[in-house]
């Protein structure tokens, strides 16, 4: 049975809180080829409502920044205070693009479901991510995607449903792999398509949220053909 870890959590709290496809889903099948200590001190970037920097901290023992710029440091100190996580989860309201950490801070980044809305070019990692992070951090990116390019040819059918915003973020594995090779700052270890895209649009949709009801419609239309979620495994360079 997968993802034995996100399974153990209150079914109605992360759906109260659930912002896109099941996030503790994503990030279990995220982690799971990578070593993670309590010593670590871990960025949960773009992290919503805190699902993912709940679980890290309980999973993993870390100590984990919780930055968002949608939702409020009040909202989630709230929500982590009643998970007795407030001592070890610091909510800060930060934009990603305007970080408030020392250099060599932290020795991972982790990033579910948010870094193409700020990371989908080849300047942001080395401008505004790669001097907060120790040489040799782990950086662990989960985004949605496409199985191949296709931004001057939307199918017909998929017009209707995917925003100009969104397409303009959503890419395939190759096109993150020659985004991030132009960095020297960063060594990949892997880009891969994730294997847990449908269990975990599958809880979204079980929120009956109105965003959730028209991406159900979304990926009844797409079918399986071009959708997908991409994991982007690497390490700072030394």
């Amino acid at each position: 049975m997968k993802n034995l870890k996100s399974k153990k959590y209150d079914n109605e709290f992360v759906k109260a809180n659930m912002m896109g496809p099941n996030s503790m889903i994503v990030l279990e099948n995220l982690l799971e080829n990578v070593q993670l200590t309590s010593n670590m001190r871990v960025l949960d970037l773009g992290c919503g409502n805190g699902l993912t920097s709940i679980f890290l901290a309980k999973e993993y023992g870390l100590q984990v920044f919780a930055v968002d710029l949608w939702i409020s440091a009040s909202e989630n100190y709230k929500r982590f205070s009643k998970m007795n996580l407030e001592n070890q989860i610091i909510p800060i309201h930060a934009d990603a693009t305007q970080l408030p950490f020392a250099d060599e801070y932290f020795d991972a980044v982790i990033s579910v479901d948010a870094y193409h809305y700020f990371g989908s070019n080849d300047t942001y990692f080395d401008s505004n991510l790669s001097k907060i992070l120790k040489k040799n951090a782990l950086i662990a990116i989960a985004v949605p995607g496409m199985k191949y390019e296709m931004h001057n040819s939307i199918p017909d059918e998929m017009k209707p449903y995917w925003s100009k915003e969104a397409v303009t973020t959503w890419n395939s594995c190759e096109w993150w792999r020659k985004i991030f090779s132009k960095s020297d700052k960063i060594e990949i270890k892997s880009i891969r398509e994730m294997d847990c895209f449908k269990e975990a649009w599958q809880d979204w949709f079980k929120t009956e949220n109105s965003y959730a009801m028209a991406d159900k419609l979304m990926l009844e239309i797409d079918n399986g053909r071009y959708m997908n979620l991409i994991s982007i495994i690497g390490n700072r360079q030394q």
